[in-house]
């Protein structure tokens, strides 16, 4: 537990910052759902407008740190590869 005024408060702004970090990487992982989704269906042109916003989604997380630049790069780089063989 901590002692110190500043370790309590540092130890509030990491609850804050897990519980809205975990409500992002879920929105992500929900929007990855839904293009994979499409792909399964054979829908090209449904998949590749989720992918945008999926895209987005996890540009902005990579942006703030939430996940790491090649991480979000694979994944939509995975994702891309699987739109185009359809």
């Amino acid at each position: 537990m901590a002692n110190h005024k500043s370790a309590e408060k540092r130890a509030r702004q990491t609850k804050v910052r897990t519980m809205r970090n975990k409500t992002k990487t879920s929105s992500v992982r929900s929007a990855i759902k839904g293009v994979r989704a499409a792909i399964t269906e054979n829908d090209k042109t449904t998949a590749a407008k989720l992918l945008v916003t999926a895209q987005k989604l996890l540009d902005r997380l990579s942006k703030t740190g939430v996940i790491k630049a090649n991480t979000a790069a694979r994944k939509t780089s995975r994702l891309a590869q699987q739109i185009n063989k359809l």
